[in-house]
């Protein structure tokens, strides 16, 4: 079932990817080469708590697998879901930090793609292609258009730039529960899918990789890895379809 949020329920979401948004950027300010992983989840952590909001993915549970974390931190060939651990981020990484929070019964969600220090082109173009998809998509977001027209634009830019889109994940409805109904691939085909209507809340994200789109899950059973460990790249708005278009809730 597909959830349309009142004007009330959008302005608690609001709030919440305020504060998503918000740590997110005090994250990629903390993450340098020399931080480990498992610090920048620490901080994620205590800035929610600071905020009066709780860790959205610490203790998700998905088939019986429950994550232990607040923040998931994909580097390099991880495309989604990576663990925090004690692995030091290195000049050149790119890292994906990928947050949610949960206020007032709501859900918050976004990610970023950052580099440490300098890093190769192919790393940069990467990264903004796939931020670039992200908006590209998310300004298909209007009454009366349909999923596939996000869906095709995001798999356009990627593929028109050289790279692939991964089609494992997807992104989701967002409101009380932090995945919900409908799933939103970033491949498709213009005018298919559902009708898109004033009061959805989708989470756009864009998973891109450098080479093949396949992936593989690692030992874990949580992180995704490119299956021929090419860079990837992720980045994440939770938007509102409003009368006067998308408003990203994500930003500040």
């Amino acid at each position: 079932m597909i959830f349309i949020k009142s004007a009330r329920e959008i302005g608690i979401m609001r709030k919440a990817n305020v504060i998503v948004a918000e740590i997110l950027q005090e994250l990629q300010a903390a993450a340098a080469p020399g931080v480990t992983t498992l610090e920048l989840d620490a901080l994620a952590e205590e800035l929610t708590y600071k905020k009066k909001a709780k860790p959205a993915f610490k203790g998700y549970a998905v088939g019986g697998r429950v994550y232990p974390y607040s923040l998931c931190t994909s580097v390099n060939e991880e495309v989604v879901h990576g663990m925090p651990s004690q692995r030091v981020l290195k000049d050149g990484d790119i890292v994906g930090l990928d947050f949610g929070v949960i206020y007032e019964g709501f859900y918050g969600d976004a990610a970023v793609t950052v580099a440490m220090g300098e890093t190769t082109d192919q790393a940069r173009r990467l990264m903004e292609v796939t931020r670039q998809s992200l908006y590209r998509g998310i300004e298909q977001l209007r009454e009366g258009k349909r999923l596939g027209d996000l869906s095709s634009v995001i798999q356009a830019t990627v593929e028109d730039a050289g790279f692939s889109v991964v089609r494992e994940f997807v992104g989701h409805g967002i409101g009380k529960k932090l995945h919900e109904e409908p799933p939103v691939p970033n491949y498709g085909e213009s005018g298919r899918g559902i009708r898109l209507m004033e009061g959805m809340v989708l989470a756009i994200e864009p998973m891109v990789n450098a080479g093949a789109p396949e992936v593989e899950l690692k030992e874990d059973g949580w992180t995704a890895v490119t299956r021929d460990r090419s860079l990837a790249a992720h980045f994440e708005h939770s938007v509102a379809i409003m009368k006067q278009g998308p408003e990203i809730l994500s930003r500040i």
